[in-house]
């Protein structure tokens, strides 16, 4: 689920996930910006080497993958929202409060609509990693609010930086129409230079009222929160790879996003939970067998020359 977190326009498969783009004489190495451009570099650095952003970055994703990490979006910038919402006039966090600049959620609605239709909201469920970063958020925002900047930094400033690199991939790869739809989420429509917008940001990070203790707190919590994106990254690849199965198999429904995958019964299978039981499993066991593929090759044949016959 990459809002990928910054990079260079000039190289789209290396250096994303890098916030800041230059120097600023003005920073002390204490202030919160530069403890958390410098304690979340290892986490940097793990994140933009995970399968699935290296496959996103070279323009290797399918729709129905993408969809599901457009999910997974969802639930988190709802989360996230909810408890600035609840915190807008916290002194720990109020500062950093920039609705009609920067909230998500209502841009997700629009790629949701998109890529699922007007019921999308029958069609999607929270993935497991995905609610256990969810979960985080809210206990974060509801008893220590003041470790909601990292969330907020890990993921606003990523969207501003190098989801804006995603943004083009996404729309090249997946050929989606050229007024953005499908990629709203990437869209900014209230902030006309990001450049300066995140200048903004990391002067009212660095004039939060907070002890050394707090500020490592909200580093941790930051290196937390690229733990829980790479989670889901890593669940969005298995995903991945078992859609990539099906279709070698003759083209199996692919997951939709709804409900738990391992529940599936050809997903199960693939990963080896199915009980011995499954309909599936004792399916495909007999359509393995030689005579059962005759038979079956002779039933399409005379189906086949029903057809013909009832056409003419």
């Amino acid at each position: 689920m990459p809002s990928a977190m910054e990079g260079s326009e000039g190289g789209e498969e290396g250096e994303i996930l890098r916030y800041e783009e230059t120097e600023d004489d003005n920073v002390s190495p204490t202030d919160l910006s530069e403890l958390l451009k410098e304690g979340t570099k290892e986490s940097h650095d793990r994140a933009e080497n995970t399968q699935f952003v290296k496959d996103f970055l070279k323009g290797r994703i399918k729709k129905e993958l993408f969809k599901l990490a457009t999910v997974a979006l969802y639930f988190t910038y709802s989360a996230l929202e909810e408890e600035m919402d609840r915190n807008k006039d916290n002194p720990v966090f109020a500062p950093l409060y920039f609705p009609l600049e920067l909230h998500r959620r209502e841009a997700l609605v629009k790629d949701l609509r998109y890529f699922y239709g007007e019921d999308w909201n029958e069609k999607i469920q929270c993935s497991e990693a995905t609610q256990h970063y969810v979960d985080r958020i809210h206990h974060v925002g509801q008893h220590e609010p003041e470790l909601l900047v990292a969330h907020a930094y890990t993921r606003y400033m990523g969207d501003l930086s190098g989801g804006q690199v995603l943004k083009k991939v996404a729309q090249r790869a997946l050929k989606l129409p050229s007024t953005e739809e499908g990629i709203q989420f990437y869209t900014f429509d209230n902030i006309s230079n990001a450049q300066q917008f995140k200048q903004l940001y990391r002067a009212r990070m660095n004039a939060l009222e907070l002890d050394k203790n707090a500020k490592e707190r909200i580093v941790e919590e930051a290196n937390q929160a690229f733990r829980f994106n790479m989670q889901v990254f890593d669940e969005l690849d298995q995903t991945g790879r078992s859609l990539a199965e099906a279709a070698q198999d003759g083209g199996f429904p692919a997951h939709d996003g709804k409900g738990d995958l391992r529940k599936c019964p050809y997903y199960a299978d693939k990963l080896g939970k199915a009980g011995p039981g499954c309909p599936y499993r004792a399916a495909v066991a007999v359509a393995k067998q030689p005579l059962a593929q005759l038979i079956l090759a002779a039933c399409v044949a005379a189906a086949a020359g029903a057809a013909v016959w009832y056409i003419m």
